[in-house]
């Protein structure tokens, strides 16, 4: 995508002599996780081509780097070559919370805000008071589920979940919100992040037959082979009900999926089906964008979501123009609202995380395109991992 490669064209000789904002993003172009690089791309630029390739009447210049997957350390490093040497004015991007973490660090030592558009784990606004989340968190979408799966007397489970910052905090949630309501946790399973083979995990939840199963898988190729495994070794003969984040049914990969997901019940903030004016503009743009071929997922209404909230803040009072220092830029985000393809948005003046609807979905087939589904919805959820 050409849009992104560098200065992106000035549309008048006014323009042209307005200081370009300059925003390093740091993601994954290659590897296993690739398509979510894809997805930041491709909502940056539908958010762009809505508002004549300008942030706050500025010029745009976004400095990709690829970090491939969980990699703190070379995340680190990129955001330092891009505050360093690229002297970006923001930084953006982070898909997995490790690597969140760590450019959290570098951030505060350099103070320049930085804007999460997916890394989902508790409290890493907390851990740098530069950083700004537009996203999730793993706790407020898995909350509600638990509360779902209590609703529907599903009270003896057991769980699935990747072993890395994000699948700890969503079997956290899962299991504190079924215990509260009385349930019962049989078995916490973990698995490494990657993994091909799930047979002896299925071999032990055959065993323990709970009511129900929650997993946990980051988006991509996991939650595909964890469901052919499920369908495979014949799992759903045994009555035991599946239940799992979005992650598992991310709308990028959903069509690949197919099948396998059928009926599957999911929580999470955002689906392209979803119904409001704003979505059909957003998915609207992207398919005259890209055609049929990608579909907007959560990493893509982030990244679209995240110039927004860039948009905004540096349109604020006293901060248009740059003439603010990093605090005040910070300053701008708390409190913001937005209305977001996904629904409502706003971030938390005292903790910069994202507040958001949390929908209980499921996945169907409509107009020969398997869809999630938004069948019940929690407003204004905030992350659950956090007090």
């Amino acid at each position: 995508m050409g849009l992104l490669a560098g200065t992106l064209a000035a549309p008048s000789l006014v323009l042209a002599r307005v200081r370009p904002l300059r925003i390093g993003v740091i993601g994954s172009w290659s590897g296993p996780y690739a398509g979510g690089g894809r997805q930041f791309d491709a909502g940056m630029a539908v958010w762009l081509a809505d508002h004549k390739q300008q942030i706050a009447g500025r010029p745009v210049e976004l400095l990709r780097r690829d970090v491939p997957g969980s990699a703190p350390e070379q995340a680190r490093r990129q955001a330092q070559d891009l505050i360093e040497s690229e002297r970006v004015d923001l930084l953006t991007g982070l898909d997995f919370s490790s690597n969140a973490y760590a450019v959290g660090t570098v951030a505060t030592q350099a103070r320049v805000p930085t804007v999460i558009m997916n890394a989902a784990s508790s409290g890493i606004t907390g851990r740098s008071p530069f950083m700004v989340r537009v996203s999730f968190t793993i706790p407020q979408v898995t909350a509600p589920l638990a509360r779902w799966a209590l609703q529907q007397g599903l009270r003896d489970v057991c769980t699935v979940v990747a072993d890395y910052a994000s699948g700890v905090d969503a079997e956290s949630a899962f299991v504190s919100g079924i215990t509260a309501g009385g349930g019962r946790v049989g078995a916490m399973l973990r698995v490494p992040l990657n993994t091909l083979d799930y047979s002896a995990y299925m071999l032990r939840l055959r065993e323990l037959k709970p009511q129900a199963v929650f997993f946990f898988l980051p988006s991509g190729q996991m939650p595909a082979i964890f469901l052919k495994f499920w369908r495979d070794r014949g799992m759903a003969d045994t009555g035991i009900r599946l239940l799992a984040t979005g992650d598992a049914t991310d709308d990028h990969y959903l069509d690949g999926i197919g099948e396998l997901a059928e009926g599957l019940v999911t929580s999470h903030h955002y689906s392209y089906a979803h119904e409001s004016p704003a979505n059909r503009r957003f998915a609207g743009a992207f398919e005259t964008e890209y055609g049929s071929h990608l579909r907007p997922g959560y990493f893509a209404v982030a990244a679209h979501d995240a110039l927004a909230a860039i948009d905004a803040a540096l349109s604020a009072p006293g901060v248009r123009g740059g003439k603010a220092g990093a605090e005040r830029l910070v300053d701008a985000f708390r409190g913001l609202r937005l209305d977001s393809p996904r629904g409502p948005v706003e971030i938390d003046a005292h903790t910069r995380d994202v507040v958001q609807s949390v929908y209980i979905r499921r996945v169907e087939r409509r107009d020969a395109r398997w869809i999630n589904r938004e069948f019940e919805c929690t407003a204004r959820v905030r992350d659950a991992g956090v007090a």
